[in-house]
């Protein structure tokens, strides 16, 4: 309902309602599956609930006010990323005395926001916010510091599929980084990783897949 991209500007409550509210309750009559909100907004955690949404993943991990106690009464799982500053200035100039530790705090202190709030903790997920108010070396550090989030006690989430990082890296357009995107999904689930955030489904399914082979493998060795 709210585009978060680098540049973005907001929408107002009642348009994200108009755009999201719909959606979920077709997509809840049509199919079994489990329906992801991306919003900061309580009124629209709430409403999106009652129609059959699965999980709140939110950008700003619930500090709006209110949005902690509406996820809370919603009784769903809930995503809490990283993001320095907000979508329309966090790539201005991210800047980090040490981007890891930072990152893992603040997200340790949102976990227990949430199991304070009443919400289960192994109903938490976690995301670094690749990204989200972060230079091209904040990523790569936190991409290879991906284990070390594991000591908050949360699932982890991983969302790079397709973004501009890639490009800067290898040189490739919108159009060309789906070797990208399953590069760093594969590293991601190696380095623990529990949900991927991803564009080409099918062609990261398959990335999936290989590696769950490779595990089975590995565990009758």
């Amino acid at each position: 309902g709210e585009s978060t991209r680098p540049g973005a500007e907001p929408v107002s409550i009642e348009k994200e309602l108009d755009r999201v509210v719909p959606a979920v309750r077709a997509i809840a009559e049509e199919l079994d599956v489990v329906i992801s909100v991306d919003t900061s907004q309580p009124q629209v955690i709430a409403e999106t609930a009652a129609v059959g949404a699965g999980l709140i993943n939110d950008v700003r991990a619930l500090r709006i006010e209110g949005a902690l106690s509406a996820a809370a009464k919603a009784r769903l799982p809930v995503s809490l990323m990283h993001m320095q500053g907000d979508p329309q200035t966090m790539q201005h100039n991210p800047k980090y005395d040490d981007c890891i530790a930072q990152v893992q705090d603040f997200l340790a202190e949102r976990v227990q926001a949430c199991v304070d709030a009443g919400i289960p903790a192994d109903q938490i997920i976690v995301d670094p916010g690749i990204g989200f108010g972060k230079r091209d070396e904040h990523n790569l550090e936190l991409i290879n510091s991906l284990e070390k989030f594991d000591s908050i006690g949360a699932g982890l989430l991983f969302g790079v599929s397709r973004k501009s990082m890639i490009g800067r890296l290898l040189e490739r357009e919108l159009s060309e980084r789906l070797p990208g995107s399953l590069g760093f999904a594969l590293i991601a689930l190696q380095r623990g990783a529990n949900i991927l955030r991803v564009h080409d489904v099918a062609a990261t399914a398959d990335i999936v897949k290989v590696y769950e082979l490779t595990r089975i493998n590995e565990a009758e060795q």
